[in-house]
């Protein structure tokens, strides 16, 4: 998640918050922008309420993927290796989910 943050990162300090990306649509621009605060912040509950975290980063790389191929699709943009690293990185968060969600112990207060 902190290395998808950091190239939304890397965008937004070359060309400014509000850069259209080379002309894509307007709700394009809005999710790939607001994934530069999404990312960190599904890393920090990761961290600080882990079941939260997990659902997080679930649905982040499930929507982000989702997107990137329709956007490709739709614009006729060549794959490259961004994508792959991201499809690959959804597999992994997927097979692993069931595992890390058993590990995490639900803690109820005695009362």
């Amino acid at each position: 998640m902190l290395a998808g943050a950091c190239t939304h990162a890397a965008v937004l300090w070359q060309h400014g918050l509000i850069w259209d990306y080379g002309g894509v649509p307007h709700a394009t621009r809005v999710y790939w922008t607001s994934l530069t605060f999404l990312d960190p912040a599904a890393a920090i509950l990761l961290i600080a309420f882990p079941r939260v975290g997990i659902l997080a980063t679930l649905g982040i790389i499930s929507s982000d993927v989702a997107h990137n191929l329709w956007f490709f699709a739709h614009y006729h943009v060549p794959y490259n290796w961004m994508i792959v690293l991201q499809c690959a990185f959804l597999i992994f968060v997927v097979m692993t989910f069931p595992i890390v969600w058993r590990s995490l112990k639900i803690v109820h207060p005695v009362g």
